[in-house]
């Protein structure tokens, strides 16, 4: 969805596949591009920032539930269209960082 307007549906998906993705920081991929995002939840807020690895890409937002239960979304300088693309489209590696990166001495798993 590359239009500055989102329908309720693309919003909805937008919710669910942001509630799937971990929280603190995660590489995975975007539109064939590695992106290293982090992900900061607290009780009615969510935080995300993401840049692409070796590129000029980057993505953030904040999003606020309030306790009347409406949400908000907050681009951080960017459309709403752009950032909903992002994770809806954002494949984060589920193996994670801890089992493909290696400590430069002795071949050990970092801790």
């Amino acid at each position: 969805m590359k239009a500055e307007t989102t329908n309720a549906d693309d919003f909805s998906a937008f919710l669910d596949r942001l509630g799937r993705l971990p929280t603190g920081f995660s590489r995975g991929i975007y539109e064939g591009s590695p992106y290293g995002v982090t992900i900061d939840r607290s009780t009615g807020w969510t935080k995300l920032f993401a840049r692409e690895l070796g590129g000029r890409e980057i993505v953030s937002f904040n999003l606020y539930q309030t306790p009347a239960g409406e949400v908000h979304l907050r681009p951080c300088e960017m459309s709403s269209a752009k950032v909903i693309d992002f994770v809806r489209g954002f494949s984060a590696d589920t193996a994670g960082w801890r089992n493909t990166t290696r400590w430069p001495l002795g071949g050990v798993d970092r801790p």
